[in-house]
């Protein structure tokens, strides 16, 4: 009678518990055989990063603290910097080797402005369109330079649309009196080449009323009653 009375939830969850009972008793060696490659995963992992990843991580830091200072010097030589030589790597050689750790994801950020200082537009576009944006903010200002640089090319290639939605995104990417109205201002300049002009003078009002103290304000005032 006892059993009669087991709840219909209770017996379910009995013969449920009673199921994995009997899993573990008739399948001991699969199931040890299957927490040990858990543990061989977990401690491939840890291995991975520690004998393999982070030493790349670090080799990539020291090649492109190389192609680094020479992008920063007094006289920045962008062909050296760019391509390297015996005494030193390059951005290229820093992707090419490393590309997926974040010295080599930083390359491709830098390869694009080199490129875009020795006036090959199509390539400085090809390796800022690589760039994977980081977190941080020193990150965000670098997300956003790396956009609003795509936003020129696209401004000197004529593509004005594009470059509109490149500068807005640069703004998001790290909106801070620095860099956001500087690419308001841009944005906005590329909408009156797109004959856009009550949108252009949204963006200028913009730069007056959140940035009022940036120097983007000083003539944003004057561009915005130009389009009026």
């Amino acid at each position: 009678m006892a059993k009669q009375n087991v709840m219909p939830q209770e017996a379910a969850i009995g013969e449920a518990v009673s199921k994995t009972e009997a899993f573990f008793e008739n399948n001991t060696k699969l199931v040890i055989c299957t927490l040990a490659a858990i543990f061989v995963i977990a401690g491939g992992a840890y291995c991975y990063h520690k004998f393999v990843a982070q030493p790349r991580i670090e080799k990539a830091a020291d090649m492109i603290s190389e192609a680094q200072y020479r992008f920063e010097a007094a006289n920045p030589d962008y062909e050296l910097a760019l391509n390297g030589d015996e005494n030193g790597a390059g951005f290229l050689d820093v992707i090419g080797s490393y590309g997926s750790t974040p010295s080599g994801n930083l390359a491709k950020h830098y390869a694009g402005i080199c490129y875009l200082h020795l006036g090959n537009l199509d390539d400085a576009a090809h390796y800022l369109s690589k760039y994977s944006p980081v977190s941080g903010l020193a990150g965000q200002i670098v997300n956003a330079q790396n956009l609003g640089l795509q936003g020129d090319i696209a401004v000197e290639l004529g593509e004005y649309d594009k470059a509109v939605k490149l500068y807005a995104k640069a703004v998001k990417a790290s909106d801070n009196s620095y860099t956001a109205p500087l690419y308001l201002r841009k944005q906005g300049i590329a909408l009156k080449a797109l004959g856009k002009h009550s949108e252009a003078k949204e963006a200028f009002m913009q730069i007056l009323n959140r940035y009022p103290a940036s120097p983007e304000a000083r003539d944003a005032e004057k561009l915005a009653g130009a389009e009026e």
